[in-house]
């Protein structure tokens, strides 16, 4: 059971008198985004919208039945393949889009694949993901490895990118570096100290690019394990 106790609310979406299903759950999405998962309580979500907390319930069923359907538009604003065109471009530029979703929904990335009542839009994405694992004729066991280490990568490195300190956007181990290991005293860690001066902090350096990479290792890797 969720607690109904506040902290200090942040500003309110003021939307009384056009209150729908949609818009709770969107004012949930833009709660979360700014506030995180942990601190939304039908009571905060109320104050954030302008209504009394038992308007809520005139939408939603609780907290749950709230990320459920959050959790669902989430996945509406992921792009899926396309139906036709190579079933590798589809799966690359579906987890590039993942990614950049993720980004944006930071919170959302652990509960993704955890919810019990999916809603329409989650099991259409997944439907459309299969269909174009379908596409490569692969074997039905090389398509679940597919499907689960991709999956794998790109929330794995969503949530690196989000938990990576200091940096101006996901994913910057600019400012790590000179926060962390430039001051480090001359021939400590000199390994660490290495890779941050004659990588990390040269010009050109993207963090984002080991995503396209280690993407792209995955794909090339269950091609080879076909071919075999």
């Amino acid at each position: 059971m969720e607690s109904m106790t506040d902290d200090t609310p942040p500003a309110r979406t003021h939307v009384r008198g056009s209150l729908d299903r949609d818009r709770v759950l969107r004012g949930a999405i833009g709660f979360a985004d700014r506030e995180g998962i942990e601190p939304l309580t039908i009571r905060r979500l109320a104050d954030h919208l302008g209504v009394k907390p038992m308007t809520i319930y005139h939408y939603v069923a609780n907290k749950e039945a709230i990320i459920d359907g959050m959790i669902d538009l989430v996945f509406d604003e992921i792009d899926r393949p396309a139906e036709d065109g190579p079933w590798r471009a589809g799966i690359r530029a579906r987890a590039s889009s993942l990614r950049e979703v993720l980004r944006r929904h930071p919170w959302a990335t652990p509960l993704m694949e955890s919810r019990t009542s999916p809603g329409a839009a989650t099991l259409g994405h997944h439907d459309a993901v299969l269909a174009c694992w379908f596409r490569s004729g692969l074997p039905l066991e090389l398509i679940a490895h597919g499907l689960a280490v991709v999956d794998a990568f790109v929330y794995g490195f969503a949530l690196q990118e989000a938990a990576l300190p200091f940096g101006d956007r996901p994913g910057d181990l600019t400012g790590a570096a000179e926060e962390i290991v430039v001051p480090l005293p001359e021939g400590e860690h000199v390994h660490l100290a290495r890779f941050t001066q004659e990588y990390v902090l040269q010009p050109g350096y993207d963090f984002g690019r080991s995503f396209d990479f280690g993407l792209d290792l995955i794909l090339d890797g269950i091609e080879a394990a076909a071919a075999r």
